[in-house]
């Protein structure tokens, strides 16, 4: 299955449980579909960079949160279309990560020693007489 990355902003409330109930709505509908859901992050609530309009509604705070996940092609249609219809979100956008988690996953990189150049006059003058 291959991996993805939801982000999404959804409409701000003064009450946890509307974002609450879409997050979890979201992982549910990914688990129930025989998807894995590997990390949920919110990224907190922040005024939008422009007035936005979704539903009929005009926003200008957000609460900003992402999802990575693996699922099927199809399961990842059905979740946009839930996005879609969903009046608590604003705007969504989802990224192929990758076909499997060892293309995503980097090994490190080996660290390279640069030797800065010195310059001869200072070299030369502790050693001069």
């Amino acid at each position: 299955m291959p991996l993805y990355q939801m982000f999404c902003i959804a409409s701000h409330f003064r009450e946890y449980k509307h974002i609450k109930d879409l997050v979890t709505m979201s992982a549910m509908h990914v688990m129930n579909e025989g998807g894995v859901v590997r990390n949920i992050q919110f990224n907190g609530t922040q005024t939008l960079p422009e007035r936005m309009r979704r539903h009929k509604q005009y926003y200008t705070i957000g609460d900003y949160w992402t999802m990575h996940f693996d699922t099927s092609p199809r399961t990842l249609r059905t979740l946009a279309g839930m996005m879609r219809r969903d009046h608590r979100v604003i705007r969504w956008t989802m990224l192929k990560l990758g076909e499997k988690a060892e293309n995503v996953v980097t090994s490190p990189e080996q660290t390279v020693e640069r030797h800065l150049p010195t310059s001869p006059s200072k070299t030369n003058s502790h050693w001069s007489s």
